[in-house]
């Protein structure tokens, strides 16, 4: 008897993705079988996609079973490709319509808030630019069973090239090394912006990522800008962090994982992080030194938005410049707590004024109240004023309106 080859998801309570059988055959041709949502009526577009996908891999004999519970057709094609590449034992790539993502990421972006999206469950892809988070984060780490990572590969590919995300950043988590670098493959030629590198405890883990992103570009003909950010998630990671934040001119932030941070020192992780307090210092002040920003962890409560709140505005103060978010819920709470406070955004205005006021008379010293202005203040002024416009507690125009 022919084995059955499947990729994807399959039950009552699956949304937006499909299961697709291939059992290959000596003769028949193509046999197709249908159960879907929408069969009424799109059963002859199912059809020929399926046939067009087959005939690309070149499949002349075959069983072929769809189970659709309202996937796109990005969904199906990288569920198919991953039922095929299992059934013939190598790689074909079945790409969805691209929609020309032109939108340039800048490495000092603005990263309030990643929203992470389990790589496995497409239901999460289609409405995540609408939340409006800084980043979007597929994962192909911890939240795929390890008996799916490669089937779903293809779909966070097609996810990346046929989604609309918006100006989100597009960040994929991929797995730990050596895995993670085939990852790669599936992902730097297709639209990423920054890979995520868990468990991070090495510069030599950064290098290779960077190395080979850049033997992919190469490969690729690509001349984007595509960046890293190491995830510490243990007490060797804490130690390196420095060695590790310095390791590539990429590497745009340094990031902690405190679930699996407290799991390496035995600890549990509470609400006042005492625990670790020592490590995410240590990721502040090593990415501070590289010159690169510092994020902290996600908070896994996604009921209790008021201590949300609260851990974020204790993040600010410690000097991190986003969390990660594993509900989109977290996203405006995050923005609003990292947000500049109304006493901020004066001090901001008046070192701004004093610092246009000194170039207007070609001072090269600039002074406030008698104190002296350095560039880094005049810098961390302007992220203030940044920040407050685009959460719109100033307008772009604010100087002329004071001015009036």
């Amino acid at each position: 008897m022919k084995p059955i080859f499947s990729a994807g998801n399959s039950g009552p309570d699956v949304q937006s993705d499909c299961r697709v059988s291939i059992k290959l055959n000596d003769t028949g041709g193509i046999q197709i079988i249908l159960n879907s949502k929408v069969q009424k009526y799109y059963e002859n577009q199912l059809i020929n996609l399926i046939k067009n996908c087959l005939n690309q891999a070149k499949i002349v004999h075959c069983e072929c079973t769809l189970e659709d519970y309202g996937a796109l057709d990005y969904v199906i094609l990288a569920r198919i490709e991953a039922a095929v590449n299992k059934a013939l034992g190598k790689e074909i790539i079945l790409l969805p319509v691209c929609n020309n993502r032109s939108l340039t990421i800048k490495k000092d972006a603005e990263r309030r808030s990643r929203l992470y999206l389990p790589g496995d469950f497409p239901k999460f892809f289609i409405n995540a630019g609408l939340y409006k988070s800084d980043g979007l984060i597929f994962d192909l780490e911890d939240s795929v069973a390890p008996e799916k990572k490669e089937e779903v590969r293809p779909l966070v590919r097609n996810a990346m090239l046929a989604g609309d995300y918006f100006s989100s950043e597009i960040m994929v988590r991929i797995n730990q090394l050596p895995m993670g670098l085939k990852d790669l493959e599936y992902v730097v030629p297709y639209g990423v912006d920054t890979i995520l590198i868990p468990k991070c405890e090495s510069a030599d883990q950064v290098l290779a990522v960077a190395n080979k992103i850049e033997d992919l570009k190469k490969q690729h003909h690509l001349d984007k800008e595509i960046y890293i950010m190491p995830i510490i998630e243990n007490a060797m990671g804490v130690i390196k962090s420095f060695e590790i934040a310095t390791a590539s001119d990429k590497n745009i932030a340094l990031t902690i994982g405190l679930e699996d941070y407290t799991a390496d020192l035995g600890v549990e992780r509470t609400d006042n992080g005492k625990e670790s307090e020592f490590a995410r210092n240590m990721i502040i002040n090593a990415a501070r030194a590289a010159g690169i920003q510092a994020i902290d962890s996600v908070f896994s409560n996604v009921e209790d938005m008021n201590k949300l709140f609260e851990t974020a505005r204790n993040s600010k103060a410690m000097g991190f410049d986003g969390m990660g978010c594993i509900h989109p819920r977290q996203i405006s709470v995050i923005h609003q707590a990292f947000a500049p406070t109304e006493k901020e955004i004066e001090k901001a205005k008046k070192i701004a004024k004093a610092f246009a006021q000194a170039k207007k008379e070609g001072k090269a010293v600039v002074s406030l109240n008698s104190k002296m202005i350095d560039p880094p203040v005049v810098k961390r002024a302007e992220r203030v004023i940044k920040m407050a416009i685009q959460n719109k507690l100033l307008t772009e125009n604010w100087e002329e309106l004071e001015n009036d």
